[in-house]
Parts: structure tokens; sequence; C-alpha cells
């Protein structure tokens, strides 16, 4: 997993309410377990029309936003089905943070698992990050992990709390599987100690 450290990005505003997992990636896109390819069907259903040509008026399809990674959005993103092709659609699109006053549970949790930072913050400073979005390639964003702050660009900071473990982890790279590997040395030592102790186990 990559690791987060500091991100200066463009930021998409997307102002909707309980933008769930289902327009986040519809439900036809998630037959594959691969986690690369889904960010090309990214909010499909608003990024496209029927006969596949692309909306204009979905933020991600002006110029402005085309390579945003970060995202401000309304309250409850990630609401809906608990499908993890939800993070996977958005990092594959480059999207590395999404900015809201809350999250649903799990995509939450997901999104930790797979590289992406989730950030809470109060409605006031959401609201003025959501201004500097509409500014697109003009106004960046800077988001440190290690000071837990999103600076904008008239240099304002807004602080966000972490719990330390994941900001370990996304500091680190650390997924499920990492953080694993970090014991292999005690796991190593355990499996030779059994094998001589217990050989029959």
């Amino acid at each position: 997993m990559t690791p987060f450290t500091t991100l200066t990005g463009i930021a998409a505003p997307m102002p909707l309410v309980n933008i769930d997992t289902d327009m986040i990636i519809p439900k036809q896109f998630l037959k594959t377990i691969h986690r690369s390819g889904l960010g090309k069907n990214l909010f499909d259903e608003m990024r496209y029309f029927p006969d596949g040509s692309e909306n204009p008026d979905f933020v991600l399809n002006k110029p402005a936003w085309r390579d945003a990674q970060i995202i401000v959005a309304g309250d409850n993103f990630g609401c809906g089905s608990s499908r993890e092709h939800a993070p996977w659609a958005l990092l594959d699109f480059g999207i590395r943070c999404v900015i809201a006053t809350s999250f649903a549970d799990i995509f939450y949790n997901n999104c930790f698992k797979n590289g992406i930072l989730p950030i809470i913050l109060p409605q006031e400073a959401v609201d003025a990050l959501m201004a500097d979005a509409e500014n697109g390639a003009n106004a960046r964003l800077t988001v440190d992990l290690e000071s837990q702050t999103v600076t904008a660009p008239d240099g304002t900071a807004h602080h966000f709390e972490m719990d330390p473990h994941r900001k370990h982890c996304l500091l680190n790279g650390l997924d499920d599987i990492g953080l694993t590997m970090e014991k292999a040395s005690a796991i190593e030592t355990y499996e030779s100690r059994i094998a001589q102790t217990q050989p029959w186990v």
C-alpha cells in the first residue's frame, strides 16, 4: 500500500449528502476482484449518459477537476452497501483523500485499508474548503497527515482528529498484511520454537 504523508492537490467539490457506494461504483461493476481498472467507472451513472458519452456537467468531467486527488463532500459520504470496490474505484481514479462532516462506518474503515485518508471536519470548515474547491486548479489544498492539518490556499489550517493506529498504518503504507509482516521475525521465532518443541503440530 502506498504511504500517505503529505498531499497537495486539486479538490473536487461534491456537496451532495448521502453519496452512497452504489453512486461511487454501481453494482454492475462489482464482478471483478481486482483493485485496478475501476477508476473509469467511478461515479459511472453521474459521469456518463446512457449512450456512454461523458456528462459535461459532472464535476470530474470538467477540465478544472479531471486531475482531482481530493474530494470535498457532503455529509454521510460512503453510505449504503459495504462494497470495498468503492475505495478501490476512488483510488484507481487518483483520489487519495475525501473530506466530509461524516462518513459511513464501513466505508470509513475500508478507506484506511486501501490507502485513502478520510477526514472528518466541522461543517464550517467543510463549507470553507468546498468554496475553495470550487476554484479548481487555481486553489489547491494541502493535506499533512503527520500534523493532521488541511491547509487552504489562503494559508488557513484546519486540524482534524485521527486514531494513532490508523495514522501509523497510513504513514507507513501498512494494510492488514503489512501489519502482520511487521511481526515476521516474531512469527518465525515462534514457528521455529514450535517445530522443535512440538514437532507433531
